[in-house]
């Protein structure tokens, strides 16, 4: 994620699995001046999981238990964005329980011949409308969303 999208952040919410990724790199320190490490450790992050217990990265909350509350209580508060990164499972869960405001996709310009599905196999739809459009000269593109509730199709006329 670039720069400008981790200071636009209040706060961060990760699966387990991703914060631990990221409390063993990011949170071990980053190079001065480091942006992205930067608001990492400087901001709070919060951690759905039914099993970390003893999280050692400065300011991470654990949420457990009534997660979906926990996480609307902190949407409701005015401070501004809380961010995903990585974290597919927690995402896929967030888009089933409506949870999801904006999205902020980076498209690679690689084929990977296989992985994790981002979005969920089953579900209801949701409609997107996109807000902001970037690339680079190599070919990544980065891709806003805002979620727009449940799409309404055409009906097909022949």
């Amino acid at each position: 994620m670039g720069s400008a999208t981790a200071r636009r952040r209040d706060a961060f919410l990760f699966g387990r699995r991703t914060y631990e990724i990221f409390a063993g790199s990011w949170g071990a320190g980053m190079d001065p001046g480091n942006p992205v490490g930067e608001a990492l450790n400087t901001r709070p992050k919060y951690v759905a999981s039914t099993t970390l217990t003893d999280p050692q990265w400065a300011d991470t909350t654990v949420l457990s238990g009534d997660i979906t509350g926990a996480i609307d209580e902190l949407r409701a508060e005015p401070s501004g964005e809380l961010q995903v990164w990585g974290s597919g499972t927690l995402i896929r869960w967030l888009l089933d329980h409506r949870l999801v405001d904006e999205i902020v996709l980076l498209t690679y310009p690689v084929v990977v011949g296989q992985g994790t599905r981002l979005f969920p196999a089953t579900g209801a739809d949701t409609g997107l409308e996109l807000v902001d459009l970037q690339s680079t000269p190599k070919g990544l593109t980065i891709q806003t969303y805002r979620t727009t509730g449940r799409p309404q199709y055409e009906a097909v006329t022949t």
